[in-house]
């Protein structure tokens, strides 16, 4: 078969419509950089490469909706320069609601305690997560749960003394490993 001829547009959209690929890889090639350059007008390259990917994706997905009548051409970058003109709205709005919350939270984010705790949690819980199984599973009975150690060793078949030896010795692990933070977190 024979390269379509590109400035005949009943032809590239009857031959697209009929889901010839041939022809649809001719437009892309003969498109692309033009739309790439025209993108480049309102966003930045890696999103115009994005934009114009897929606009050409619409293209193949909805061939059997295109009109003979209408200029595949001035489809093709009417679609590009709304996609970029969608984008630019969306940054927008995304950088509006990000100056929105930062101004909401902006004295939490000033206050260096702030990070503190956040890091002192984030290392508790890492903490408590590396305990041995049975140690870690008393302990969170015991100090998330508010369970007694007679009703932690009725669930885990085990002596009080047992749990007690559990939670005593998660609580040693955790002060070695805390104890830079011990003051810290002795204050929460």
């Amino acid at each position: 078969m024979q390269q379509p001829d590109l400035s005949n547009n009943y032809e590239l959209i009857a031959q697209l419509r009929i889901g010839d690929e041939k022809t649809f890889d001719a437009v892309f090639k003969h498109y692309y950089r033009g739309l790439f350059s025209f993108a480049t007008q309102y966003t930045d390259q890696d999103e115009c490469e994005e934009i114009v990917q897929d606009v050409m994706m619409w293209l193949w997905e909805n061939r059997m909706m295109l009109v003979p009548e209408m200029s595949l051409k001035s489809l093709l970058f009417t679609m590009v320069k709304n996609k970029c003109l969608n984008d630019i709205e969306h940054r927008l709005v995304r950088n509006k609601v990000h100056e929105k919350l930062f101004k909401m939270y902006q004295e939490q984010f000033d206050d260096p305690d702030f990070y503190v705790e956040k890091e002192l949690v984030q290392k508790v819980n890492k903490c408590i997560s590396e305990l041995p199984s049975e140690y870690r599973k008393a302990f969170e009975l015991n100090r998330f749960k508010g369970l007694t150690y007679h009703e932690i060793a009725s669930l885990a078949e085990v002596s009080e003394k047992t749990i007690a030896y559990r939670i005593s010795q998660s609580l040693k692990i955790l002060r070695k490993e805390l104890k830079d933070y011990l003051p810290v977190w002795l204050f929460f």
